[in-house]
């Protein structure tokens, strides 16, 4: 069996394979709410054989969200639709994770997709669940001055500091309820947790600003809360921008530095992006940011999920091979082929014994081909 292919344990948690669905933003909720869209988009990566499924970026307060479109866990009347897809998750072997974010400054932006002209009206800005609102930051600054999308926020006080480590707990019981086997604190790409590590966008002078002790204080107050309401036998994970990508940023020296911080207060892995500020900018290829993965994993001696262009069957399972991550996570690469594991499997030396019954077939189908192409 190929190291991909193979199962790997986190606490009480056993994945199938080491393949993961990084989260995705799906701008499709009104008012926070799973729907069936959110039903099949994430259901098909159970079927193509995916180890553990994470949820998009799910807001833990209504002001949390990175749009109206967002996913919510502020309520408990959230919990019910996301719980029918962790179990259907579950019914095709896969695990289910969610990541819960807040999106400080980065909230209440537009839906890409959606203009003027399909908000013009009260019915149509209903339909679509839309809200506006004021975003909250470490400090009274914009993520991109010129950019209009986006505001200048409030800065966070006590009270408001005391409301997202609140948001953060509740969100975790919900997900428990919910029955995800993980959750995903979200610490990377420019939204709040991040926004508070970063000295480019921190420029606090409390004790949640100025030191790198100072800066991430929020986010291990943060995890040492979740972890204390987050069921003991399932694991806890991080997502961190390891880098700013950006001069006077926060670096990956900074990155091994808190994720020995998070390992000492019970996370059990770090998924392991980059950038997010509009101040660092980094070209996209295959593979690059697996170096991130691989300073964190030796840095702090914490399994890590590599993540950004491992569409390449070979290439990923020579990153576990070399000890560089520990799980090969894709967002756009599943969503261009959601059966990507089952195929990894096949050209790494597998068969098709691990595609659902319903699918087996598709071994004649691929003889076929194979044959047609002596």
């Amino acid at each position: 069996m190929s190291k991909l292919m193979s199962p790997i344990a986190l606490r009480g948690l056993t994945l199938r394979n080491r393949t993961v669905v990084a989260p995705m933003c799906q701008y499709s909720a009104v008012d926070g709410f799973a729907n069936d869209w959110h039903m099949v988009h994430l259901g098909r990566f159970g079927i193509g054989g995916f180890g553990l499924v994470i949820l998009e970026a799910t807001g833990i307060l209504p002001e949390a969200r990175i749009s109206y479109g967002d996913l919510g866990l502020w309520k408990d009347e959230h919990i019910a639709p996301l719980g029918r897809i962790v179990d259907f998750l579950h019914s095709q072997g896969a695990a289910a994770g969610i990541q819960l974010a807040h999106a400080g400054r980065k909230a209440s932006t537009p839906v890409s997709w959606r203009g003027a002209a399909d908000l013009a009206t009260d019915e149509q800005r209903h339909a679509a669940g839309y809200e506006h609102w004021l975003p909250v930051a470490p400090s009274a600054e914009s993520h991109d001055p010129a950019n209009a999308d986006y505001q200048v926020p409030a800065k966070l006080d006590a009270e408001g500091i005391a409301r997202v480590i609140d948001g953060f707990v509740a969100a975790a019981r919900r997900a428990d309820q919910a029955g995800f086997d993980t959750v995903e604190i979200h610490a990377a790409h420019g939204y709040l947790l991040n926004q508070f590590l970063s000295p480019l966008a921190n420029h606090r002078t409390d004790a949640y600003g100025g030191s790198r002790e100072n800066r991430m204080r929020l986010v291990l107050e943060v995890t040492e809360a979740v972890r204390a309401v987050w069921p003991e036998h399932k694991p806890l994970l991080v997502r961190l921008s390891v880098s700013d990508n950006a001069e006077g940023g926060w670096s990956v020296e900074d990155s091994v530095a808190l994720a020995l911080e998070l390992k000492a207060r019970g996370v059990d892995a770090i998924d392991c992006s980059s950038g997010g500020l509009a101040q660092g900018r980094i070209q996209s290829a295959p593979s690059y940011q697996v170096h991130f993965a691989h300073a964190v994993k030796s840095g702090a001696n914490i399994p890590t999920m590599a993540v950004g262009v491992l569409g390449d069957f070979a290439a990923a399972e020579t990153i576990l091979e070399n000890g560089e991550a520990d799980f090969i996570a894709l967002a756009r690469g599943a969503l261009a082929d959601p059966n990507w594991p089952l195929h990894a499997n096949t050209a790494l030396g597998g068969d098709h014994s691990i595609w659902p019954v319903q699918t087996r077939r598709v071994a004649d189908y691929d003889r076929m081909i194979a044959a047609a192409r002596v």
